[in-house]
C-alpha cells in the first residue's frame, strides 16, 4: 500500500504517480469511466450532431464560386448553436469537477485504508458531500477557471514575444497546481472554499510550518514534466483525425457534396468517433496530472505526517 502523507522529492513526484497507478490504476479507471462514462459520450454526442455543420463550414467551401459565410450558417443554424452551446457548457464544467473531485476521493479513501474501491463508494462521497460539491462547482466554474483562462490568455498572447513562453511554462504548471490543491484541501479538512483557495496558493511556494526551504521549484517541475509528457502523448492521438481528414482531401475525387461539407456520410461518421475516442483517451491521461499534484498536497501538508505515521505503527501493533 502506497503512502501518502510523507515528504518527497522532485522525482519521487514523477515515480510515485506512476507507480500509483502500477498499484492502483485497473480499478481506478474503471471506477473513473463508469462514473464520467455518460458525461463523455454525451458530449461527443453534443459535438457531433450540434457542431456537425460549423465544422464543415471551416473546412468546406462553396463549389459556387460565393464564400461560406459564417452569418449565414449561424442564422440559418442559430437556435441548434443556442442549444447545443449551452448543454457543451453545461456538460464540460461538470466534467471538469468530476474530473477533478474523482482523484480526491479515490485517494482520499486509500490514504485512510481503504485497497478496493467501488464506484458506489465514490458515488457516496459526492453524495455525502453534495453541498461542498455544488460549491465547488460554481467556484470553478464562474470564479477560478475565468480567472486562471484570462492569466493563462494573456500569456498566451505574449508569446509573440519571448517573455510570453517564459511566462506559460511558469503559469500553466503553476495555475493548474493552484486548481488541484484547493480540491484537495477542501475535501480532506474543514475549511471554507476560499480559505482552501488561500492555502492553496501560499502552499506552492512555503510549507505552513515556514522552517523548511520553498518547495516552490519540485512543485513546479514535477508538473512542468508531466505536462510534457502529456502533451506528447495526447498530441499524437489528436491529430489522428486531422491527418484523416487531410488524407481523404487530398486522394478524394472533385466531390461538389464532399467540398461544401467534408464531414457528411461515413466519412464524418468515422472522423467523431475518432476524435470522441482521442478525447476520451486524453481525458484518461489527464489522470496522470491530477494524481502527481495529489501526492504535492499531501506532501505539503506536514502538519499531518507524523500523525498518519504514529497511527500506522499502532496499526502495525495491533495487527502483531
Amino acid at each position: 500500500m502506497m503512502q501518502f502523507y510523507k515528504k518527497r522529492d522532485f522525482g519521487t513526484f514523477i515515480t510515485d504517480s506512476f507507480a500509483f497507478f502500477k498499484l492502483y490504476g485497473k480499478n481506478y479507471f474503471k471506477n473513473f469511466l463508469l462514473l464520467n462514462g455518460l458525461l463523455l459520450i454525451l458530449m461527443v454526442v453534443v459535438i457531433v450532431f450540434g457542431y456537425k455543420e460549423f465544422f464543415g463550414a471551416i473546412f468546406g467551401s462553396n463549389i459556387s464560386g460565393q464564400s461560406y459565410y459564417f452569418e449565414q450558417l449561424f442564422n440559418d443554424n442559430l437556435g441548434v448553436f443556442i442549444v447545443s452551446g449551452i448543454l457543451l457548457f453545461i456538460l464540460s464544467t461538470a466534467l471538469i469537477t468530476i474530473n477533478l473531485l474523482f482523484p480526491v476521493f479515490y485517494m482520499k479513501r486509500i490514504a485512510e485504508g481503504n485497497t478496493h474501491i467501488k464506484t458506489d463508494d465514490i458515488l457516496g462521497d459526492f453524495r455525502v458531500n453534495g453541498k461542498k460539491v455544488a460549491a465547488t462547482y460554481f467556484g470553478l466554474t464562474f470564479l477560478v477557471l475565468p480567472v486562471a483562462t484570462i492569466i493563462f490568455g494573456i500569456s498566451y498572447i505574449l508569446i509573440f514575444i519571448i517573455i510570453g513562453l517564459v511566462l506559460i511554462l511558469f503559469v500553466g504548471p503553476n495555475l493548474f497546481n493552484i486548481v488541484s490543491f484547493l480540491c484537495y484541501d477542501y475535501f480532506n479538512g474543514k475549511r471554507s472554499f476560499f480559505e482552501s483557495l488561500s492555502y492553496a496558493v501560499r502552499s506552492q511556494f512555503s510549507y505552513a510550518n515556514r522552517r523548511e526551504k520553498s518547495p516552490y521549484w519540485k512543485y513546479w517541475g514535477a508538473t512542468l514534466i508531466m505536462f510534457i509528457l502529456f502533451y506528447i502523448v495526447s498530441i499524437f492521438f489528436s491529430s489522428i483525425p486531422m491527418i484523416m481528414f487531410f488524407i481523404k482531401l487530398s486522394t478524394t475525387a472533385p466531390d461538389a457534396q464532399f467540398e461544401r461539407n467534408p464531414f457528411v456520410g461515413s466519412f464524418g461518421i468515422l472522423f467523431f468517433l475518432i476524435y470522441g475516442i482521442s478525447s476520451v483517451i486524453s481525458t484518461l491521461l489527464m489522470n496522470v496530472l491530477y494524481i502527481n499534484s495529489g501526492l504535492m498536497y499531501y506532501d505539503s501538508r506536514t502538519d499531518l505526517h507524523q500523525k498518519v505515521e504514529l497511527a500506522e505503527i499502532d496499526t502495525i501493533g495491533i495487527n502483531e
